[in-house]
């Protein structure tokens, strides 16, 4: 069914935990097809008693306690409390099987608080024709999913990180950095390796992908796989990576990528600044208007890219070189190693 500006009011208060798949896919495209004012709010961000005034609320999958206690208090005032529920949320026998935790959540924000629901003369909202005859008592209403619009691949930019658990400090000097940029940019996203307490610390942010490690082979696989554009190697001064060689380099190259790297250190000495990759100092600033430099100007990721790749392929050819000397053949000097090429 669709719904029209007589079912709702001209503000509505969409409550989520976080920007999610229900609200997008189902509860939002609604609203707006409905000419809705629509105001997005998490949890604990309550509205001033002065906006409810013919508001409607729409609860996304939980109702939490601060928005329980706003509704308890001016519930005359409200058009409409409305709960959206794209899973059986209510029924406590449907989450059998399901994690604790999950289950746990569920029970809390969603299952327990049926009764309340129906106590303030909630209207429900439902995904499925399986949920409409289920909870048919309710006179629920069947809203349908709306796909949202293609992304312009080639518009958006992949920023990443890659490092591994002994780049704790690295991670977290990182993260104001990304923060920023993902706000400054909106076609960026960014890609980032870790368990879980960097799961823990970078999951809010918005468009970023938090992998899990992996092997070394796995990781070879891994680079194979096309997208990224931007790839990250700050290294602070410290006593374990001034040991370090500038392999990230290879990394990064080999993403089909350009690389930011800190220009102290190993990997001063590797990047050629402007040439074959982009060095900066570990200063956030410095390394946000970097980032939105290189984000903004492909031609110039294009010519860097191009630069380290034959920087890589004499990588190569050092290589071959020594081994050829290991095994008492010539070494070829760099006019012959670039004839090769």
């Amino acid at each position: 069914m669709v719904l029209n500006q007589a079912h709702l009011s001209a503000v509505v208060y969409v409550v989520e935990e976080r920007p999610n798949p229900s609200s997008d896919y189902f509860v939002l495209p609604a609203l707006r097809a409905a000419g809705c004012r629509i105001i997005r709010c998490g949890f604990r961000q309550v509205p001033a008693s002065a906006d409810l005034d013919g508001a409607c609320i729409v609860f996304v999958r939980y109702v939490p306690q601060p928005w329980m206690r706003l509704v308890e208090a001016h519930r005359s005032r409200l058009r409409r409390v409305v709960l959206f529920m794209d899973d059986d949320l209510l029924d406590r026998r449907a989450a059998k099987g399901l994690p604790w935790r999950y289950r746990w959540k569920l029970a809390r924000l969603s299952t327990w608080r049926r009764g309340w629901l129906r106590g303030q003369g909630a209207e429900l909202w439902v995904s499925t024709p399986y949920l409409e005859a289920k909870y048919a008592e309710w006179h629920p209403r069947l809203i349908p999913a709306v796909a949202l619009p293609a992304v312009e691949r080639d518009d958006s930019v992949r920023l990443f990180y890659h490092g591994s658990a002994s780049h704790a400090s690295e991670i977290r000097w990182l993260y104001p950095v990304i923060e920023t940029v993902l706000r400054l940019e909106p076609r960026l996203t960014f890609e980032i390796i870790g368990g879980a307490d960097v799961n823990r610390h970078y999951r809010r942010l918005p468009r970023t992908s938090v992998v899990h490690p992996m092997s070394w082979p796995a990781y070879q696989a891994f680079l194979t796989v096309p997208g990224r554009h931007i790839g990250l190697a700050p290294l602070l001064d410290e006593p374990f990576n001034r040991a370090r060689a500038c392999t990230k380099f290879f990394d990064i190259t080999r993403a089909g990528a350009v690389g930011l790297y800190a220009s102290a250190g190993v990997c001063g000495d590797t990047i050629e600044h402007g040439v074959n990759g982009w060095l900066a100092p570990l200063d956030v600033g410095t390394w946000v208007e970097a980032i939105r430099f290189l984000v903004q100007d492909a031609v110039l990721r294009q010519a860097l890219l191009g630069y380290a790749r034959e920087k890589l392929g004499a990588f190569s050819l050092t290589a071959h070189d020594m081994g050829a000397a290991q095994n008492g053949e010539p070494v070829l000097d760099s006019a012959d190693a670039r004839k090769r090429q």
